[in-house]
C-alpha cells in the first residue's frame, strides 16, 4: 500500500513558475514509477510527465521544455517543476504510482496509487 500526498499547488500569473510535490509513505518507493496526471474542468484526465525506478523521465508534448519532474528516493517525493505556466495548464494535478516501476505508459488505467491532487490556477 502506498499513501501519496501532494502539495504546492496555488494561483500564478501566466510566465510563472511552481513546484509540485508528492510525499510516498512505504519502504518500497524507490522501486516505483511516479506520474503526475491533471485534469481541468470538463475535459479528461491527462497525462503529464512520469518518472521511473531508474530515473528515465517522460513528458507530454504539452509541457516538454517547461516542466521537469524528479525524484528523491532518500525522501520519498517525487516533485513537478513547471516554468512558463500557461492558462491552459490550469487544472488539479495527481501524483500516481505505477508498481511496474516503468513510467512508460501515459494511461491513467497503469497506476496503482493516486493522491488527492493540488489545484494549480494561472491566471492571464
Amino acid at each position: 500500500q502506498v499513501q501519496l500526498v501532494e502539495s504546492g499547488g496555488g494561483l500564478v500569473q501566466a510566465g510563472g513558475s511552481l513546484r509540485l510535490s508528492c510525499a510516498a509513505s512505504g519502504r518500497t518507493f524507490s522501486r516505483y514509477a511516479m506520474g503526475w496526471f491533471r485534469q481541468a474542468p470538463g475535459k479528461e484526465r491527462e497525462f503529464v510527465s512520469a518518472i521511473s525506478w531508474s530515473g528515465s523521465t517522460y513528458y507530454a508534448d504539452s509541457v516538454k521544455g517547461r516542466f521537469t519532474i524528479s525524484r528523491d528516493n532518500a525522501k520519498n517525493t517525487v516533485y513537478l517543476q513547471m516554468n512558463s505556466l500557461k492558462p491552459e495548464d490550469t487544472a488539479v494535478y495527481c501524483c500516481a504510482a505505477d508498481g511496474s516501476g516503468w513510467g512508460t505508459s501515459r494511461s491513467f488505467k497503469e497506476y496503482d496509487y493516486w493522491g488527492q491532487g493540488t489545484q494549480v490556477t494561472v491566471s492571464s
